[in-house]
Order: C-alpha cells, then sequence, then structure tokens
C-alpha cells in the first residue's frame, strides 16, 4: 500500500461516517509531517448549511491544530474532487498538494469542469493528483444514491 492509499483509506473512513448519517459520503484528511492533523466528513444535511462540506471542515481544524491560516506543507486526501467553493478555500489555505478519489464531471474545480488549481494569474497553484483508491470513492457515491433513490417515496402529482 502506497502512502497515498493509506491516507486515502482513512479519507473513505470519513466518507463513510457522513454516508451513515445520510449525508453524501465524501470524506477528507489532511497530512502535515505524515500524521493526520485533520479529519472532516460531510455535514451539510446535518448542520444544514451549504458550508458543511468534508475540505472546509478539514481546513478548520487543521488551521486550528498548526495556528496558521496558511497550510503550507500540508497533503489534503479527497474521497470526490472539490467544488469551486472547496477548491478555492484550499487555494486561501496555501495546501501544496491535493489527492482525490474519484473525479465529478458535474461540480468537479480541479478538472473536470474548471481547474481552479493551475489558474496561473492566482497566486498560489496547487498539485493534483485523482485516482488514488477512484474505484472505492466512487462506488461509496454511487451504492449511497442508489440507496436513496430505493427509499425515496414518489410525490403524489398536484
Amino acid at each position: 500500500m502506497t502512502t497515498d492509499e493509506k491516507y486515502m483509506r482513512e479519507a473513505i473512513r470519513q466518507a463513510k461516517k457522513a454516508g451513515q448519517a445520510m449525508d453524501v459520503p465524501i470524506g477528507c484528511v489532511i497530512v502535515y509531517d505524515d500524521r493526520i492533523i485533520a479529519r472532516g466528513y460531510n455535514k451539510r444535511n446535518a448542520r444544514k448549511t451549504t458550508l458543511a462540506h468534508a475540505e472546509l471542515i478539514a481546513i478548520e481544524k487543521a488551521s486550528k491544530k498548526l495556528g496558521d491560516w496558511r497550510l503550507e506543507g500540508c497533503t489534503m486526501y479527497i474521497t470526490l474532487e472539490p467544488c469551486q467553493m472547496c477548491a478555492g478555500a484550499i487555494i486561501q489555505a496555501r495546501i501544496p498538494r491535493v489527492v482525490v478519489g474519484a473525479m465529478n464531471p458535474k461540480a468537479g474545480c480541479a478538472g473536470s469542469v474548471l481547474n481552479l488549481f493551475q489558474v496561473e494569474a492566482f497566486n498560489h497553484q496547487v498539485e493534483f493528483e485523482s485516482g488514488v483508491l477512484g474505484e472505492e470513492c466512487g462506488a461509496l457515491l454511487s451504492d449511497f444514491f442508489k440507496g436513496l433513490r430505493g427509499r425515496v417515496t414518489p410525490r403524489p402529482a398536484p
């Protein structure tokens, strides 16, 4: 098992927590000096806010742990390619490297829809790697949404 796979496995554990809480199963960990310093999982439904993405939760925890908003020297592991909000936060936090499991063709901003990580006009660019345990990360999401469709009761027509 590679180092990236090791930390992605922990991000997957976080994603499973979100799924168990009936939130979209997205998980994230931030690593500094080969140690996990922050964990996060999607809590949008639980907190009833758009801002409760796994990445933002982990960034806030990592900043508190390091005592700085700059997360230079950190690597973020995420089960799903970040959206525009999270990609922006990653850039603002100066995280130099992001490793993703599954790409997000509908809303991903690290290469799928846009690539905010490599905009030369920004003062910080992010090294990006995708596909680490990608099938497992993608299956978590697919299985979650299949399960939701099975539980949804159609609304009667007005």
